[in-house]
Formats: C-alpha cells, structure tokens, sequence
C-alpha cells in the first residue's frame, strides 16, 4: 500500500485514502465496520499508553469525515478517520493489525474480539487460550497483568469477552455482573427459515430459559438473525435455536450445516453493554464481524449486503 506521496503507508493493515503534509487519512473497510473510534485508534497505536489516545482524541488531533467524534462513535464501512501526523504517533503506528484485537480498555479490565474457534480457557495439554493470547500481548506491549474472564464465550462462538486485570477488578464485575447482569446482542446465522420474531421459552438443565429473536435477513436456506438471551444458561442460544429445528449454521453439536473451513460457528457476539460498577459511566461496546462470518453473510444477502451492514451499528438503538 502506498500513501499520497509514493512513499510506504506505515499502516499495512488498513486502506489509505490520502496523504497530505502533517495528516494521515484512512478508509474504514469492512474489518472496523462498527468498531469504536477508540478501538481503531487502538489498533492503530498498539503500543501507545492510554492517556496518550485519550489526549489524540479529546485534543482535536483525530476526525471521522471531517468532524471530531464523540465518545464511542461508530465507524462504518467508508468513513474516512484523520489523524494528525507527528513523530510521537509515527513511531507508535504498527506495520500490521495486532494479534488482540482490543475493543475497549481502562485500568480495571480490557474487553477483547474474540476470534472464533480460541478457547477462553485451556481445556488441553498445550493449547492456545486466549487468555494466554492476550497475557503475552499486554505483557509484550510493557502492561504484564493476570488476566480473569468476566464473561465467557464457547469456543466456537466469537466477539466480546471482558476481562478483568487484577483479583480485585475480578471480585468487583463478578458481584456487579450477578447482580445486574451484562447486557448482551448476538447476531447468528441460523439455518431454514425463521419468522420474523419471537421467544424461545424451553427449559434448559430443569432450569427456566429465555432466548429472543428477530430475523434482520432471510436468505435461501438461511437467516441473519438478533438473538437476546433473556437468561444465561451453558449454550442457551445454540440449545434454543437448534430445538426450534433452525441450529445455528457451522454448530456441528447441534446438527448445524457444517462449513468447511471454519472455524467455529456463526454466532457472535455483538455487543455488551453494562453501567460501569466504579464510574456509573453507560459503556457500551460492539464487536466487528470476523472474515469467516463476514464472507458468509456476503453470501446469504449477495446484492443485499451493503445495506445489511448499514443495519447493524443502529441495532442497539432499536
């Protein structure tokens, strides 16, 4: 990739619109489509400490479509991001998307993009986690913590997972998630076809389960649906779409149609969003679709895809 002037970008990883004396200008593609404008920055300085993000942002020094974002606005497909030039931010720019994706960070926890098919924890001798994946990267980067998962995500599924940097932290968001609870949006693609919305009341383990659906793309054979589990029980969202008779497409568990190729299967989560038990600050994080899920809903929705992804960053508003 080459910036304005012909010379290298110093990003590899993201599409480079321009380049123009002091301003670097990038192109949002469908990998940071309904990424935070922190995230990005993030990935973009992956070394870079936090205040220093932080001051880029509140200072003026970085625009979304010539405008200075607020907190937590949400890139799409096409916005162009500006970012002034110095020596400081140069030096800190990666040559290649970070191994963590991290969607939002502060001193009590990071919350990561989980890719599908990792597990959280280490259920054999010698396999990766992504707990190990993201100690070896924040320790790497000069932050070394013990990491502990707030919430769990199966192995198969992908998209956001907190977790806590220290015992405390940990102690802090268990009671807070206990008690209140996470708010949560997964999108799925699930196989038959669906109606248009409804609740899956079934049991699950002898104990009450809900799950909520509303199909936002019905596709030959398969849909595109928002799934919000009213309960949190082990599997709820695949158990519940599967005895419905439409499992979740790649769940070979539960007699979803396999797919070649990947990884896991095509549940993922969305969005979290909780009141932060420390700041009362409303915090809320969404996590963009990985390739394999990606190039699967391009080919359910075919022509239809563009608007489809111009759907999902208003789904937390309806």
């Amino acid at each position: 990739m080459e910036s304005g002037d012909g010379s290298r970008s110093p990003l590899a990883f993201v599409e480079a619109a321009d380049y123009t004396p002091c301003m670097l200008n990038f192109t949002i593609t469908e990998s940071d489509h309904c990424r935070s404008v922190e995230s990005f920055l993030r990935n973009l300085l992956p070394t870079a400490p936090s205040a220093y993000l932080g001051k880029l942002i509140r200072g003026g020094h970085l625009a979304v479509n010539g405008k200075r974002p607020l907190s937590g606005t949400l890139l799409v497909s096409g916005d162009t991001v500006t970012l002034k030039e110095s020596s400081r931010t140069l030096e800190l720019m990666a040559t290649a998307r970070p191994s963590l994706d991290i969607l939002f960070e502060d001193e009590r926890i990071v919350v990561v993009n989980k890719p599908p098919g990792l597990p959280v924890h280490r259920t054999a001798e010698d396999e990766l986690t992504l707990v190990d994946e993201a100690e070896r990267f924040l320790a790497q980067r000069g932050t070394p913590v013990k990491l502990r998962p707030v919430n769990r995500l199966d192995r198969g599924t992908s998209g956001a997972t907190i977790f806590a940097k220290s015992a405390t932290s940990a102690g802090i968001f268990g009671r807070f998630v206990k008690e209140t609870g996470l708010g949560k949006l997964y999108l799925a693609i699930a196989d038959g076809k669906l109606q248009a919305e409804g609740t899956i009341d079934a049991p699950l383990e002898g104990k009450e389960s809900q799950t909520h659906f509303r199909t936002l793309f019905q596709g030959a054979g398969a849909a595109l649906v928002l799934v919000t589990p009213i309960t949190g029980r082990m599997h709820q969202i695949r158990k519940h779409l599967a005895l419905t008779g439409h499992p979740v497409r790649g769940d070979r568990r539960y007699r979803g149609t396999p797919l070649a190729g990947y990884p896991g299967h095509c549940l993922h989560a969305f969005q979290v969003s909780f009141v932060h038990p420390e700041t009362g600050e409303e915090i809320v994080i969404h996590a963009p679709l990985p390739p394999g899920l990606r190039s699967q809903l391009h080919q359910l929705a075919g022509d239809f895809i563009a608007p489809l992804l111009l759907l999902l960053p208003t789904l937390s508003q309806q």
